[in-house]
């Protein structure tokens, strides 16, 4: 049994490109490694590596991880530049016994001095983003404050391979404008991402700073270490972490979970409208789904038409 699963439409064609290694017998880190590159590279994918929007100086700053199973090792680095493929840093540092979790400058020069390649992040589209932004902020400044950007896409993967060894992994460039140095939920363990072969993998998107309130990816895989599935265990999670936030502060940021298990079972959950994710497994080819929240807390999902597929690639290819 093999088989991964990836917040939001754009990682289908990384998981596809997953799939054929993990098919082949590939190992479960290559696999959600190469998927993650994949989206990484993309540069109209304007939440995570190449074409990532940049925080308010202007700069690409990403955070990355990748976890381990079956050793438990961990590696990530966070407020990176001028690094294409974060999320291979972050799987080289989970081989250190120390040292493993790097920040701004002291990634770049690990990053450095291991060979990995240097690149300017910041492409002309980006650019066209953040200027169009700084227009907006200005012209309504006088009247409400804008939120500096309403979507945080992380990329996140959890992963399956023949031998039960299971993986989890994410990439982002973080929130639109977001401070110099800000660092969310994605590079940080148990909350943007958590895998124990015994148990299941998990990773998040959505507000970091929110979702690093309930350690929410941890929390998912403990649930299915405990015999729940993981439908059921993202619902969970994602509903008591809501509620909780509710209940406190009045409010609660966008949450959104993947999982899977040893068995290849899978599950999601969100407390928002549009969050979409794609899976492939041995018996499933490469999908895309949408997710619905009931009023209950429980989500449906559904598979996206074509006309929907179409038109996502037509939004994000536009002009500025």
């Amino acid at each position: 049994m093999w088989g991964m699963i990836a917040t939001w439409r754009m990682a289908v064609e990384g998981i596809t490109k997953g799939a054929q290694m993990l098919k082949n017998g590939g190992d479960a880190g290559d696999a959600i490694e190469s998927a993650i590159r994949e989206v990484e590279d993309f540069p109209y994918y304007k939440s995570v590596g190449y074409g990532g929007l940049p925080n308010e100086e202007m700069e690409v700053e990403m955070d990355a991880a990748f976890m381990d199973g079956n050793t438990l090792d961990i590696g990530a680095v966070a407020a990176i530049r001028d690094f294409a493929n974060p999320v291979s840093i972050a799987r080289r540092l989970s081989h250190e016994k120390v040292n493993s979790l790097l920040v701004a400058e002291g990634a770049e020069k690990f990053a450095h001095k291991e060979g990995f390649e240097r690149k300017n992040m910041l492409t002309d589209r980006a650019k066209a983003h953040y200027r169009k932004r700084i227009k907006e902020m200005s012209a309504q400044a006088a009247s409400q404050k804008l939120k500096p950007y309403s979507g945080h896409d992380t990329v996140g993967m959890a992963c399956l391979d023949m031998t039960g060894k299971m993986t989890a992994a994410t990439s982002t460039s973080g929130l639109f404008m977001k401070k110099k140095g800000r660092v969310g939920d994605s590079p940080i363990s148990g909350s943007g991402f958590y895998a124990d072969s015994k148990k299941g993998a998990a990773s998040a998107t959505g507000l970091g700073e929110d979702l690093m309130k309930g350690c929410i990816s941890y929390e998912i895989v403990r649930l299915m270490g405990e015999g729940m599935h993981p439908q059921k265990a993202c619902e969970t999670a994602v509903a008591r972490l809501d509620a909780e936030l509710k209940e406190r502060r009045g409010e609660a940021g966008d949450l959104s979970l993947i999982a899977m298990n040893p068995k290849g079972e899978w599950g999601v959950a969100t407390n928002i409208e549009g969050f979409s994710f794609a899976v492939v497994t041995e018996a499933l080819e490469p999908t895309v789904y949408l997710v619905t929240r009931q009023e209950d807390g429980l989500c449906t999902y559904e598979k996206a038409s074509d006309e929907w597929m179409e038109n996502y690639m037509k939004t994000r290819m536009a002009p500025i």
